[in-house]
């Protein structure tokens, strides 16, 4: 599927959906048949629900870091948990285990994720010594975890195009997303190439950022939020960049299309860890950010066990 031409960068009116900063807003997601947005807090331990229209917010705890959340087609949510998959009912908030992790949950967590049209759960993990790619890429299936192999230190950018056919994924501490062939029908990945390299000079004026979370829209185009550079791209399936809105956060973490229409982008931001200088630059820093985008977004896939 083809998008426009790339364009000049464009101011866009960015506004706060949520002003209570999390530690570390993450894997924000729209729910459309509750007309509502669910993220995480992953130092705070806590999956939070938004229903935009009447402000009604929710709140569950969690015994240990999330790192992302998709739906389960059996209602509630699945939530990768740093030592497994669980399944969490939303309207009792009874929290149980579906798998336990297969990694040293004392130096490996999951972290980003989404489903794909089969119903699968890809979700990757962070390697927190970040001293080597000792992360990687599982794809959770039919309550099993299958190692895909795919090495980085920290998993952000797990995404699909419209027509199933493309898989993306992100390396943040490399500064670096690849594109790979999918085949549904199998969820095998295939020739990985890379989608777009960022410059990893942190002390240049310029620096843009990393990436970290992301998403597709209808027109197949990639949007990525780029963490420390207080912005979020949207890129051609070539890598090019088509759009660039700037943000009141320096640190954005990932995108979910919502709304009625798809075309409300949310954005969660993180200040965990910031200086006192930065967060007084960038007050909104940790809220959940929304702007209003011409292409709408795709619908997010349930997990299906």
């Amino acid at each position: 599927m083809s998008v426009p031409a790339p364009s000049a960068p464009s101011a866009a009116a960015v506004t706060v959906a949520f002003p209570e900063p999390m530690l570390l807003g993450e894997s924000p997601l729209w729910h459309a048949q509750e007309a509502a947005l669910y993220w995480i807090d992953i130092p705070g331990k806590a999956v939070h629900r938004l229903h935009p229209e009447s402000g009604q917010h929710k709140r569950w705890d969690l015994p240990e870091e999330p790192g992302s959340i998709v739906r389960h087609a059996q209602g509630g949510l699945v939530v990768a948990i740093r030592t497994g998959m669980f399944h969490l009912n939303t309207d009792t908030g009874a929290l149980t285990l579906l798998l336990a992790a297969p990694y040293d949950s004392s130096r490996i967590r999951f972290n980003d994720g989404r489903c794909d049209a089969s119903g699968r759960f890809w979700c990757g993990t962070i390697y927190e010594p970040r001293d080597r790619d000792g992360g990687t890429l599982y794809c959770f299936e039919r309550n099993a975890l299958r190692d895909a192999h795919h090495a980085v230190v920290t998993s952000n950018g797990l995404a699909f195009s419209p027509d199933q056919r493309l898989m993306y994924h992100a390396n943040t501490p490399a500064h670096r997303i690849n594109l790979y062939d999918y085949d549904l029908a199998t969820g095998a990945t295939s020739n990985c190439r890379l989608l777009r390299q960022f410059d990893s000079d942190k002390s240049a004026p310029d620096y843009g950022g990393r990436p970290d979370g992301a998403a597709v829209d209808s027109q197949g185009a990639y949007w990525c939020a780029m963490f420390e550079g207080g912005r979020v791209l949207r890129l051609s399936p070539q890598g090019e960049i088509l759009q660039e809105i700037r943000l009141p956060a320096r640190c954005p973490t990932m995108v979910a299309f919502g709304g009625d229409d798809l075309r409300t982008l949310y954005i969660t931001t993180g200040r965990n860890g910031r200086s006192p200088a930065e967060l007084a630059q960038y007050p909104e820093s940790g809220c959940v950010l929304a702007v209003r985008v011409d292409v709408p977004g795709q619908l997010e896939y349930s997990y299906r066990p």
